[in-house]
């Protein structure tokens, strides 16, 4: 149970993808524009994690070296198109709101970061664990970011009435996302290397700390 806890906190906290790691910066910058875009996208980009991780964790034992990249993304696109289909169906203001970004989660290196890196060595609950928590990391930290720009863009947040008059409208458009991004992510940096106090505990090169495979790179070095 504790391993479990730890998965999911990696996630969600510790390993977040964008606010720590750095990967799925594009959907989290364009899909940010309010709340709502962000939830949608937050929440298919967990579905498609999950089942992925789900599927490619089943197989993994079966699906040769050689080929596994391309079956992968073929997993990974099955689930966008899944859920592409259901949110057009469903929600459609919401799709033509995100356009090409739902089916362009299936090069979200998120996805096919976690689908390589730990999927593909752990079994299916583990699996499934950790897609949630990198999942509820990546939904939190997309939300966060669209709750920013629509208050400080729109003057609103989620669906409520206009909050107050003459809103930065630059926060909606496409500099704003990166001002906003920037802020967000070096507060989190600067809360995270003051609580944890963080040195250097690996032989890994400089510059490989933000990377989605350093802990598979970490292991191979410690062996």
């Amino acid at each position: 149970m504790k391993k479990v806890i730890q998965v999911f906190i990696n996630g969600l906290i510790k390993e977040n993808p964008v606010l720590i790691m750095m990967i799925g910066l594009c959907p989290f910058l364009a899909c940010s524009t309010s709340a709502n875009d962000a939830v949608g996208m937050g929440l298919a980009a967990t579905f498609v994690l999950t089942c992925s991780n789900i599927i490619v964790s089943l197989i993994r034992k079966i699906v040769p070296k050689e080929v596994r990249i391309p079956v992968f993304i073929v997993i990974i696109a099955t689930f966008t198109t899944i859920v592409d289909y259901l949110i057009k169906a469903y929600f459609p203001a919401l799709s033509e709101s995100l356009g090409v970004f739902i089916p362009l989660i299936v090069v979200n290196c998120i996805i096919l970061a976690r689908a390589e890196a730990f999927a593909s060595k752990n079994n299916v609950f583990l699996s499934l664990i950790d897609g949630l928590g990198m999942g509820a990391g990546f939904f939190v930290a997309i939300v966060l970011l669209g709750i920013i720009r629509q208050f400080f863009g729109s003057a609103t947040v989620f669906s409520s009435k206009e909050l107050f008059s003459n809103p930065a409208v630059i926060m909606i458009l496409p500099p704003g996302g990166f001002l906003a991004a920037g802020v967000v992510i070096t507060i989190v940096k600067y809360i995270e290397n003051k609580l944890t106090n963080k040195k250097p505990t690996s032989n890994l090169p400089e510059g490989c700390e933000g990377c989605a495979l350093k802990s598979r790179c970490t292991e191979l070095l410690n062996k």
